[in-house]
């Protein structure tokens, strides 16, 4: 997957906007930060935020040799787990001296801030400090996305685990309702067919985003899979719902051609978001943009 390079006023809006060109979560993106915002007077910021990210490219999966291990190995094992569980004992020790230490009456009494409005020197090192604090978390992350560690767990795993959560899921909302899997390669979709299964997508298919989530922790997470893309889809809602997405992109195009006045939409998910630029991309004389934060984040279409 190619990267794209996105710029905004913070990190946070310039990675909304990454997830919108790649229409995907942030758990399935990794993030390059070119150039952050510099802080200047009074808690004022200069510059803007530049990076660039992409989907998450998947590795193939190595054959692994296993074997039995020996008698001297397993002694050798044992030895080190005794070893480790004596340091662990001891590091409790001293964590429990420090923190009765902490305790103490002076301590806590030079520890209380004092309750003056800061000055805008202040305020200026704070933001120079979360700035610091920002920038030093999405290089910890970038590390964690090169250096975790690979899933020994296969696609058919993780599909049979979702299809388990599903089923115990209807069975719990007392609904009619039977789960499929589809798998190709690296891609999964669990699909629940049934009857009246309006409350598992809830309004605007909020429901649905949630349980996907708690999907993808039941079988991605808890299996140590971070390889395979999970998506839920229940009646066939999501497909409608891409249909009916393309065909309101196409009338507020319209509409936008022959005012020639911009038009704000409804705050949408990033899924959604990705819907409807790749239709206005193919419209002539309109052009589209995201502004605002999650769940807030909406679409301008403009004329162009």
């Amino acid at each position: 997957m190619e990267w794209v390079e996105t710029t905004a006023k913070t990190i946070e809006a310039a990675r909304e906007a990454a997830l919108d060109q790649l229409g995907v979560g942030a758990d399935e993106a990794e993030f390059d930060v070119i150039e952050e915002p510099r802080p200047g007077l009074f808690g004022r910021v200069r510059g803007e935020a530049r990076l660039r990210a992409r989907v998450r490219p998947t590795q193939a999966r190595p054959k692994q040799e296993r074997r039995r291990k020996g008698r001297s190995e397993k002694s050798a094992e044992a030895s080190n787990d005794t070893s480790n569980d004596t340091s662990n004992d001891t590091s409790n020790t001293t964590a429990s001296a420090s923190a009765s230490k902490a305790k103490s009456p002076r301590s806590s009494k030079a520890a209380s801030p004092a309750r003056n409005e800061p000055t805008p020197s202040r305020q200026s090192s704070a933001n120079g400090s979360t700035n610091t604090q920002r920038s030093k978390k999405t290089e910890e992350q970038k590390m964690s996305n090169e250096a975790r560690p690979e899933s020994n767990v296969t696609p058919d795993e993780v599909g049979a685990a979702a299809v388990a959560f599903m089923d115990g899921l209807t069975a719990a909302f007392a609904v009619d309702g039977s789960s499929t899997l589809l798998v190709d390669e690296l891609e999964l979709r669990v699909d629940v067919t049934g009857s009246e299964l309006g409350l598992l997508v809830g309004p605007g298919g909020r429901t649905l985003n949630a349980i996907q989530d708690l999907a993808r922790v039941s079988a991605q997470r808890r299996l140590g899979d971070h390889d395979t893309r999970l998506r839920v889809d229940v009646a066939g809602y999501r497909e409608r719902r891409e249909a009916a997405l393309a065909g309101f992109a196409r009338d507020v195009a319209e509409q936008v051609r022959t005012s020639g006045t911009a038009r704000s939409l409804e705050a949408m998910s990033s899924s959604d978001r990705k819907v409807v630029h790749d239709v206005l991309n193919d419209e002539a004389g309109v052009a589209s943009r995201s502004v605002g934060e999650d769940p807030d984040r909406r679409i301008i279409v403009e004329p162009s």
